[in-house]
């Protein structure tokens, strides 16, 4: 199968405006991103998706692949079927561009989901430890079946602990997730559901229009570049591990 992984980029970021043009370990977040996805070497191609000139030129003027949006989207998952539906390809994977840790034993995981048949679209999990972070709306929880399918996602701290019940586990959203082609333009045409504009998490329009969706649990640990506070985080991350 053909694997070629999009990584959206947009400038005007709500939380951290321009966050993909920071600088991170001496380049930009986006151009962090871009390498580490290109270093995995697992993939046929890769591209940023952008609707802003500067990131465009950032990856550009530096040998890589980059592509302007057409269109205004609402969302990653939306612009990336823009570009998405002129590239030959089987798994389309899309690499937010303020996740630049990527490794590659989850990728090769997501990669061998779509040897079953009833995946559409396959993504991570990691389980969350920490009750600042379970409670924390930034972090996208995700509720599975016993098959590793997602039943929901959610930025409120689901499943809901009640009383003394035990402990469930609490799983966090990564934004690593990969789509057969055909699945990512589908979701494209479809229009946002009601849960996922309450929750303002795009995945849940799959979900909610009987889509099926693979999770794998990893150890991946990434940091999500939200923030400031999170760019800081990251940098020492870097400094720290080398």
């Amino acid at each position: 199968m053909r694997t070629v992984a999009l990584i959206p980029a947009r400038f005007a970021s709500t939380r951290f405006p321009g966050k993909m043009l920071a600088r991170l370990g001496g380049k930009t977040v986006i151009r962090y991103t871009y390498d580490a996805a290109v270093n995995l070497g697992l993939f046929d191609a890769v591209y940023v998706v952008t609707d802003h000139q500067g990131i465009f030129d950032e990856i550009a003027d530096h040998g890589g692949n980059a592509l302007m949006s057409v269109k205004a989207h609402e969302t990653g998952t939306d612009r990336i079927a823009e570009a998405a539906e002129n590239i030959p390809a089987d798994i389309i994977f899309n690499i937010q561009g303020d996740e630049p840790f990527i490794k590659g034993e989850p990728v090769r995981q997501l990669i061998g989901a779509f040897a079953d048949d009833r995946v559409d679209v396959a993504t991570l999990v990691q389980r969350l430890h920490d009750e600042k972070e379970i409670n924390d709306p930034n972090f996208v929880k995700v509720v599975k079946d016993l098959n590793d399918f997602v039943m929901y996602f959610s930025r409120s701290p689901i499943p809901y602990r009640r009383g003394d019940a035990e402990k469930p586990d609490y799983y966090e959203h990564i934004g690593v997730y990969a789509f057969r082609k055909e699945a990512l333009l589908q979701f494209s045409r479809l229009s946002p559901t009601p849960n996922e504009r309450a929750e303002k998490v795009e995945p849940i329009r799959f979900l909610e229009n009987s889509m099926k969706i693979k999770v794998f649990t990893t150890d991946y640990m990434g940091i999500e570049i939200d923030t400031e506070a999170d760019l800081i985080k990251a940098n020492n991350f870097i400094n720290e591990n080398g």
